[in-house]
């Protein structure tokens, strides 16, 4: 009998993507709400707590809301929500940062989907750290470019309406407070003892992302460690040192369910940059991976390679 799974949330930006991953899939069962009743508390329950793996695309308060409307302990979890990122009974849910990670994942029932600006960072940070590159108590600045897709549905709408303001038409610095809500989980799962200085943009395209880290530190040792780090992965490359072009272009891995690493730079300093789709690996894709080592399935089936 093929597993039965449940989005809810299913009509916000993350919970289609993953259901357009699903959707022709043969392996698993997908449980449909009636679209009438998605705000029914008990209709929700039944489904909650009726399938073998929910997906959870909620805001953080109905994602606590809804892990507590499940009853039935077999029932596993993918938050897609902030809620649960640093939550010591979760997992983080990202398998290539380590054999540790990757096993905790497949033998857990609830699975902490992370952050997609968080995901570009952590992806450079946590591989240096543990090769001794980047100390933990090292003071780190972050930039990170995405689509407008990020920002979900009323996002969607203010960039592609009629009335789109002229501010819109240029990047967009947000996050000002440096109070962002996925610097808790940069700092946490890179065994950080500070968490970054954090910019993250929003421009006029749809979506991709491109987050960058800069080090003191020669190009080629950045590079290598990387590489080394992520060798056999399936999802995560090391692109060779250096960029193919003059400029790097954030939308470059738009459409993928891939992140690609580039480092670029000298013998004393250098950037690494994590190329990868807002909502692919940063978010909808990433979940739909997680689903496949929860389940035993193939790491990358249904996913967009």
């Amino acid at each position: 009998m093929n597993p039965k799974i449940y989005i809810d949330g299913q009509e916000g930006t993350t919970g289609l993507q993953i259901y357009e991953r699903l959707g022709a899939r043969q392996d698993i069962e997908l449980l449909r709400i009636d679209p009438d009743k998605r705000h029914d508390t008990e209709e929700r329950r039944k489904f909650l707590n009726g399938a073998d793996l929910v997906f959870l695309c909620l805001p953080d308060a109905a994602a606590k809301e809804a892990v507590a409307l499940i009853e039935n302990p077999d029932v596993k979890v993918i938050d897609a929500s902030t809620a649960h990122r640093v939550a010591p009974d979760w997992d983080y849910g990202f398998s290539e940062l380590s054999a540790a990670h990757r096993a905790a994942i497949c033998r857990s029932r609830r699975v902490a989907n992370p952050g997609c600006h968080a995901t570009g960072f952590i992806s450079s940070v946590y591989p240096l750290v543990q090769a001794g590159l980047i100390a933990p108590d090292e003071f780190l600045t972050c930039f990170s470019l995405t689509g407008y897709s990020g920002g979900g549905k009323k996002m969607i709408a203010q960039y592609e309406g009629a009335e789109k303001p002229a501010a819109f038409a240029s990047p967009r610095i947000y996050g000002l407070n440096q109070s962002h809500k996925h610097l808790p989980e940069m700092q946490q799962v890179c065994g950080l003892t500070t968490a970054p200085a954090f910019s993250p943009i929003v421009d006029d395209y749809y979506k991709g992302m491109a987050t960058t880290i800069a080090l003191p530190k020669a190009a080629e040792s950045v590079q290598e460690a990387l590489a080394e780090h992520y060798k056999g992965a399936q999802l995560v490359t090391v692109h060779p040192l250096g960029w193919d072009e003059s400029m790097v272009a954030a939308n470059t891995n738009a459409g993928l369910d891939t992140l690609t690493l580039i480092v670029n730079g000298n013998a004393e300093r250098c950037t690494v940059t994590a190329l990868f789709d807002n909502l692919g690996k940063g978010a909808s894709g990433a979940a739909v991976q997680n689903m496949n080592l929860m389940l035993g399935f193939e790491e990358t089936a249904g996913l967009n390679l």
